[in-house]
């Protein structure tokens, strides 16, 4: 009985350990998905840009901050979904390049970033973008004349807004397949299933039939280029793909003309 018992507590002290070990490695997780930045460091207006700042409400009552930058004479709206990092006014540059192309611009920040309240998580995020999107319909702007645009861990949650709302195409820069291909990349120790993100953009993406433009770079650093055309090789058509130079958070501008003149003419030419 002395052994049984024995053999009982080491068991529990085991279970007990990969308790801590799976809840250390998610807060970890946690804390390497989201880098939200609270300080709006710039405006639109400081980039020549009228705009008008929103405020809208996600489905479980969080408040969602975003600027809508109009293009006169506009019959497309691009909603912009950013990466894991900073927050809209780190992507100003960007969007003067998307402006340009003849669109309105509504960019907004998840819960946590920016002036948006919360704190970041996977299905908060979807949440989030869904609201911005209910958030365009509210201004008259039909689902046919929105352009679905999302950058790295953005492109994830663009997938899943359009597997579930119609849009006028998606724009997809940076983006990977899903959390347990990116998982095994970065953790190839660890069992993919110890994780709880999913952001399985790989299984969304093949319900979707709006026109898709992938862009991503073939020195990418942080998302592998293999992860990003094995998207693009499962997602139904149409759809182009173009690969450009330089790194992660760098490559559109390193890449500026090129993009300009690829993105630009499948925006305008839709």
């Amino acid at each position: 009985m002395y052994r049984g018992l024995k053999l009982l507590i080491i068991c529990v002290r085991i279970c007990l350990v990969l308790i801590l070990v799976i809840v250390y490695l998610r807060y970890m997780e946690r804390r390497t998905l989201f880098y939200p930045y609270k300080v709006i460091e710039c405006l639109p207006s400081e980039f020549g840009f009228s705009f008008e700042e929103a405020v809208f409400k996600s489905v479980d009552n969080k408040d969602i901050h975003g600027w809508f930058i109009p293009y006169e004479g506009a019959t497309k709206t691009i909603l912009f979904s950013h990466g894991n990092a900073g927050n809209i006014s780190h992507r100003l540059e960007k969007i003067k390049i998307l402006h340009e192309f003849g669109c309105n611009v509504f960019i907004f920040d998840y819960r946590g970033y920016g002036k948006s309240r919360g704190s970041p998580s996977e299905n908060g995020l979807y949440k989030d973008a869904q609201a911005a999107y209910n958030y365009l319909l509210a201004k008259g702007i039909a689902p046919e004349n929105i352009i679905g645009y999302g950058e790295s861990i953005g492109g994830a949650v663009i997938i899943d807004l359009a597997e579930k709302n119609k849009f006028m195409a998606l724009v997809l820069e940076g983006t990977f397949s899903n959390a347990k291909d990116m998982a095994k990349l970065v953790y190839p120790f660890i069992p993919h299933w110890i994780f709880s993100s999913r952001f399985d953009s790989l299984s969304k993406i093949r319900g979707i039939n709006a026109p898709k433009f992938f862009i991503h770079s073939i020195n990418d650093e942080i998302v592998p280029y293999d992860l990003s055309k094995k998207l693009y090789e499962n997602a139904p058509g149409p759809k182009e793909f173009l690969q450009v130079r330089g790194g992660h958070n760098s490559c559109f501008f390193e890449s500026e003309s090129l993009i300009k003149e690829k993105a630009g003419a499948f925006i305008k030419g839709l």
